[in-house]
């Protein structure tokens, strides 16, 4: 220990060396708790107290123009410093300045200088005091005393112990204001790093992400979190340039959405005015509602900032960035200068989007223009699969055309062969959901005990063969549609997961106690009668219930004789097309025997018998094997003579469609043009038909 260079040596004090050792050791782990500098300052008193054994023990710390003082009793209650702290400060400097090294008073009773100091100490029931200065790295500190009750209560045992305190006190209360300095500038630079962040973000945002809307929610609550702001709006100019349109707004607590048709003109607003000089601006709140925007951005604060920056691209002022703080004068000069260059990159955001959307509508329009002509040469229906114009036909579309747009689950029932997947299809095009995947399921070619597999999904190890995992189809279907085809044939067991899949749109996986949900629709399909099957107990009814919320009868192609014309040529073409043979003619014979086959596959059976015509046929007219037709025919006992003939079947689609025009012949929209026909040869073919106009009653 430093010897101390007092003039009086008190012969007390008896502690060991190893004893002041551990108090010292002691010591100096208390103080290490203490991080923080303010911390380690209201702490030190006490700590001080309890090795120096004084009554009363005072800091007082000196940095630049700030000073603070802390005092605690022998008890280690503290004593409140802050109404003597400036005389205190004034009187300890004076007292310190001629005395760099530590001072000793033996009697403040004798003393008369620094009466509000010494004062302090007497009131306290001390008599003695000793002062030492506080030194850091870089200068003098404050001061620390030590008072106790009697005269001369100070050893230089005691005071050199005590002055070995204060340079460690002193490196500690150094060391933690270093420390709270390098933690500074480590969030400053970290404050920088996420700065720069959000800048990469932003740019980031400008090339990937060309629609307008959805760039600007999701680049807003970037900037409003990182500079620490109560809210961020864009303004942008409407379609006239005449008024502002408030055209995204991001506050907490779900006051971010998206408010389209709130405009201002122009003239007479900050934000007008902002736009119009490409200058920003920057105020209160209430010189901002004075502008007419303050309806939108009051947040339930009395006292805001506001900062309105230009959208500059390229000299043109494209919108106004607005930023709101919850403190008067919050906007800094640095914090301005980096907001602008944030909004010099919402501004190319923007005019990228811009200019996306003009894109895009030009695609849009050129989409419309092919859909149209697409539209002219497809069927009236506008069913590109479904192919015929019959009325049960035409019934079933409508049907399909109500329940689409829905989320309604649809039970399809018919025949096999007669096209149930095919409306389906029709159910899930017409749909919102026609982006996302159509998954379709045969329930009857799968394996009973694989089934559930197909439908769920299973983990790894879950059954033998379960190499890895695999999602299901209702997993794969999400957002999409999954079409149950033969929906009859799911085992009774495996009924109640499916049935909980419709109601709670959740589900596990084979082998996992993990619950996924799902949001794919649910279209099914069979060719039995459930209702029957319900009261035979081998369907359930709540699942029946379920599935039945929308049926859809397709019916077989028996009822629907109009359509074969139709569907015989579109077969026809379609199997001459890929065999790359032409067929142009088919005879009437032909045309007739098929239409009185009663087609008990449907029209897969239809689809089979021409593809093999195709195929037999060796010049330009189909040659359909009427031999064959005619034998089932027999075998069934059905007479083909006084069946429908080609002729009525074409004399009822000519009367369908002169009806639906209400006997209109010429004009786009006229039944000739309908017809595919000029109005010459449609006039000759009713009068060959023996079809004329009925009279008015």
């Amino acid at each position: 220990m430093r010897s101390s260079p007092l003039r009086r040596v008190s012969s007390e004090g008896s502690t060991s060396h190893v004893e002041e050792i551990e108090v010292l050791l002691r010591f100096a782990r208390n103080l290490d708790v203490y991080r923080d500098p303010g911390q380690l300052l209201r702490s030190l008193p006490a700590e001080l107290s309890s090795v120096a054994g004084s009554n009363t023990t005072a800091l007082v710390h000196v940095i630049g123009g700030d000073s603070s003082a802390y005092a605690v009793d022998a008890d280690g209650f503290t004593i409140n410093l802050e109404p003597e702290l400036p005389q205190w400060r004034a009187e300890i400097e004076e007292f310190l300045s001629g005395h760099p090294q530590p001072v000793l008073v033996t009697s403040l009773d004798r003393e008369a200088r620094f009466p509000g100091v010494f004062q302090f100490f007497r009131a306290h029931g001390n008599h003695s005091l000793c002062v030492l200065p506080l030194n850091g790295s870089s200068g003098g500190l404050g001061a620390i005393c030590f008072a106790k009750k009697q005269d001369d209560g100070f050893s230089e045992k005691e005071v050199s112990l005590l002055f070995f305190l204060a340079d460690y006190v002193g490196l500690a209360i150094d060391d933690r204001l270093n420390l709270a300095h390098s933690e500074a500038a480590r969030a400053q630079l970290q404050s920088e790093q996420t700065k720069l962040n959000l800048f990469l973000d932003l740019s980031n945002s400008v090339v990937s992400n060309l629609e307008l809307g959805e760039m600007l929610r999701s680049v807003s609550p970037n900037i409003r979190k990182t500079m620490r702001l109560q809210g961020v709006a864009v303004i942008l100019p409407d379609a006239t340039a005449e008024h502002l349109q408030l055209y995204a707004v991001d506050f907490p607590d779900g006051k971010g959405e998206l408010l389209q048709d709130l405009s201002k003109p122009l003239e007479g607003s900050l934000a007008g005015q902002v736009f119009r000089s490409g200058k920003p601006w920057i105020g209160d709140l209430e010189e901002w509602s004075r502008s007419g925007f303050d309806n939108t951005v009051r947040h339930g604060e009395d006292s805001m900032s506001i900062c309105l920056l230009p959208l500059l691209r390229c000299r043109n002022v494209l919108g106004v960035l607005c930023l709101v703080r919850a403190q008067k004068n919050a906007f800094m000069r640095e914090d301005v200068e980096f907001l602008s260059q944030i909004a010099g990159q919402v501004a190319i955001a923007i005019d990228n989007a811009f200019a996306y959307r003009r894109i895009t509508e030009l695609s849009d329009k050129l989409t419309q223009e092919k859909l149209y002509l697409e539209d002219e040469i497809r069927s009236e229906l506008n069913f590109e699969e479904i192919i015929g114009n019959s009325a049960v036909l035409r019934q079933v579309l409508r049907q399909v055309e109500a329940v689409a747009p829905t989320n309604s689950t649809v039970l399809i029932e018919g025949e096999t062969g007669s096209g149930k997947e095919l409306i389906a299809r029709a159910v899930h095009n017409l749909s919102r959901r026609r982006t996302h995947p159509f998954v379709k399921l045969n329930c009857a070619a799968i394996p009973t005990g694989l089934l559930e597999s197909e439908l769920f999904g299973h983990e790894k190890g879950a059954f033998t063969g379960a190499i890895a995992q695999r999602m299901g189809r209702f997993e794969l279907a999400s957002q999409g549609t999954i079409f149950l085809d033969e929906v009859s044939e799911i085992p009774l067991d495996l009924q109640p997961k499916l049935l909980r899949v419709l109601q709670e749109r959740e589900f596990e996986r084979l082998g996992s106690s993990r619950t996924l949900r799902t949001d794919a629709r649910l279209i099914a399909a069979t060719n039995r009668d459930l209702n029957a099957m319900v009261e035979e107990q081998i369907f359930r009814s709540d699942l029946f219930y379920r599935l039945n919320v929308f049926p859809i009868h397709v019916p077989p192609l028996r009822e629907r004789k109009e359509d074969i014309p139709f569907l015989v040529r579109h077969f026809a073409q379609h199997f001459a097309r890929n065999m790359s043979k032409e067929i142009d003619t088919i005879s009437t014979e032909t045309m007739n025997s098929m239409v009185g086959y009663p087609w008990p596959g449907n029209i897969r059976e239809l689809q089979n018998v021409i593809e093999r015509a195709v195929i037999l046929s060796k010049g330009p007219e189909l040659q359909v094997p009427l031999d064959g037709l005619k034998v089932k025919n027999a075998e069934m006992g059905i007479q083909t003579n006084g069946a429908t003939t080609l002729e009525e079947i074409e004399r009822k689609h000519i009367l369908s469609i002169l009806e639906q025009t209400n006997w209109v012949f010429a004009g786009p929209n006229g039944a000739a043009a309908r017809l595919g026909l000029k109005r010459p040869t449609l006039q000759f073919r009713m009068q060959k038909l023996g079809i004329s106009r009925p009279r008015k009653p």
